[in-house]
């Protein structure tokens, strides 16, 4: 016996129950259900939308960090960062989105979910990493993709393209070198894009 799917109006309702005023926007687009949450609520939000019946979300199957620093080609002038989680019920056959601005675009923090769903960890592991989120709460809140000394973060609008330091191996000190980036900018805009009339268009 297979579950259908819920439909999204069934689903808006339910997690407003669930929420009452601690959902800050909800809207269906595409088929899909987006809801908003406020920073001070997120960690009471979610902990509502795992445990309420109607929404049951067991499993928490991405998490990520967004930069909205240009988004709408630079007139966007809310919060900078973002986390955007989806949620996943198998018993209801139902997926979520949830998104909460940072309240500091120097500081980006909000609280950590993985206490409700241990899938976090590595997710908010690499948004920390990628762009400086912290995760309020996590036990064990370090890089996990750049190397140990990485300086910034490689997903944020402002970080250079070609980074700060390189490392090698120097075959003479017998070990791992860090420097200055030695790569030259280059042009990566496509030639189709680049020239007017390229390929005879």
């Amino acid at each position: 016996m297979t579950l259908q799917a819920i439909h999204p109006e069934t689903l808006k309702a339910a997690v407003l129950s669930a929420l009452g005023d601690k959902a800050k926007s909800i809207q269906i687009a595409l088929g899909e259900v987006t809801l908003d949450v406020a920073p001070a609520d997120y960690l009471e939000a979610m902990t509502r939308l795992r445990q309420a019946p109607g929404c049951a979300f067991e499993q928490l199957i991405d998490l990520c960090g967004v930069d909205f620093s240009t988004h709408g080609d630079g007139t966007y002038e809310g919060p900078r960062f973002a986390v955007v989680l989806h949620l996943l019920s198998v018993s209801l056959n139902q997926r979520l989105r949830v998104r909460v601005f940072c309240a500091d675009d120097d500081q980006p923090q909000v609280d950590s979910v993985n206490p409700l769903w241990n899938s976090a960890n590595w997710y908010e592991r690499e948004a920390f990493d990628l762009y400086g989120i912290v995760f309020d709460g996590h036990e064990d809140l370090r890089r996990i993709l750049t190397d140990y000394g990485f300086i910034g973060h490689p997903f944020r609008k402002d970080f250079p393209i070609s980074g700060h330091v390189e490392m090698r191996y120097d075959a003479e000190l017998k070990r791992v070198v860090y420097q200055p980036v030695s790569i030259e900018p280059r042009e990566i805009t496509p030639r189709v894009i680049r020239e007017a009339h390229y390929g005879g268009i």
